[in-house]
């Protein structure tokens, strides 16, 4: 508790008058110069409650004892009063100057000094009580947002996890190279970055980039129904077999709603969204529910260029792979389906980021 006053003056007469005035209400503490003052001052700082300071005295001045005080940091808690027998208000001025929160002149009416004193130590008690809650206050929520960051980022591991594995038991069953989806991961977040600065207009954040990067592991999920006769066929399929095939975007939103409790719906509602609508086209001839150009969730028209590329670069089991430059043309000349003009100048933008992930991965 503050309940100590600091007397700093060299007049003895001083010292006693102000102690007389006020040890009823306080402690006091006297020094009869400045360099003692300061001393006292560093051993009972959180005690003091208030400063009565004299500015002309020997070994260290007042005004020393100001600096001193400003350079601790003691301004901002202890009040002082200077109590002084200059007349100029030059020197009134630049004590304020220095941060002192009052300034009476000697000789000083007992009465005022009493009532300055206990209305300045009980204004920077309530002021530093103030300041105190609002720092326990700040390090409450401090430490409530640091925890909710580790849950959100455990929770973002945990998807991301979810989405690995679901990956890895489409990749088990050989239905392409191991690596695609690594591939349609990367070709994602570059398309998705490039659709986030070149049109503000799809609202995109970093975050949602993150998000639509790793959900994109899981397009293809629902892969895992198709009959092993039709999804490993070399040849061309038949109509009723290629049906089958394009349920596997019903059929991975199907295994994904089986999924509960272990991934937040957010992330979950990108998840659903590419592995049904990646293989919409932009002009409704897609499937499966011919959906048309904004329609189809901005989520799924990237992740269904990546898929795409990734595709025709790809040897796979029915085909042989095409030339980047080949693979290039066929999805801007409209060979591969229709898509987004907007995302088809994001395409082109990204082209060689594309390729040297083509070739690292």
């Amino acid at each position: 508790m503050k309940n100590k006053v600091l007397i700093i003056d060299d007049a003895a007469f001083n010292r006693e008058m102000l102690t007389e005035i006020l040890e009823k209400e306080y402690e006091i503490l006297t020094a009869e110069d400045g360099q003692k003052g300061i001393e006292l001052l560093e051993i009972h700082q959180s005690e003091v409650g208030i400063v009565l300071l004299d500015l002309i005295m020997p070994v260290m001045d007042g005004y020393r004892v100001m600096e001193i005080m400003e350079e601790k940091g003691y301004l901002k808690h202890i009040p002082v009063l200077v109590i002084s027998g200059e007349q100029a208000v030059a020197v009134e001025r630049k004590c304020f100057d220095y941060g002192v929160t009052d300034f009476i002149r000697k000789p000083f009416d007992n009465e005022l000094v009493m009532r300055r004193v206990r209305n300045m130590v009980d204004l920077f008690t309530y002021r530093n009580s103030l300041e105190e809650q609002v720092e326990s206050q700040t390090m409450t929520l401090k430490r409530q947002y640091e925890m909710i960051c580790k849950q959100a980022d455990e929770l973002r591991q945990q998807n991301e996890k979810i989405t690995d594995i679901l990956a890895e038991v489409v990749e088990s069953r050989n239905l392409e190279s191991g690596e695609h989806v690594k591939r349609v991961k990367s070709y994602t977040k570059i398309l998705a970055e490039e659709l986030m600065a070149a049109c503000p207009e799809y609202n995109l954040t970093e975050e949602e980039v993150r998000i639509i990067e790793s959900a994109s592991a899981v397009h293809d999920i629902g892969k895992i129904t198709i009959p092993d006769h039709i999804l490993l066929k070399p040849g061309r399929l038949t109509d009723e077999e290629f049906d089958c095939m394009k349920s596997h975007t019903v059929k991975g939103c199907e295994v994904l709603d089986h999924i509960e409790g272990v991934w937040d719906e957010r992330y979950k509602n990108y998840a659903y969204k590419i592995c049904r609508h990646h293989h919409e086209r932009f002009d409704g001839r897609g499937y499966p529910d011919q959906l048309a150009g904004d329609e189809i969730p901005i989520a799924a028209q990237i992740v269904s260029v990546a898929d795409v590329y990734d595709a025709l670069i790809s040897e796979r089991c029915y085909k042989k792979a095409f030339t980047k430059e080949q693979a290039f043309q066929m999805i801007t000349n409209g060979e591969c389906g229709t898509f987004s003009p907007k995302l088809m100048q994001c395409f082109q933008n990204a082209r060689e980021k594309m390729e040297n992930v083509s070739r690292e991965v």
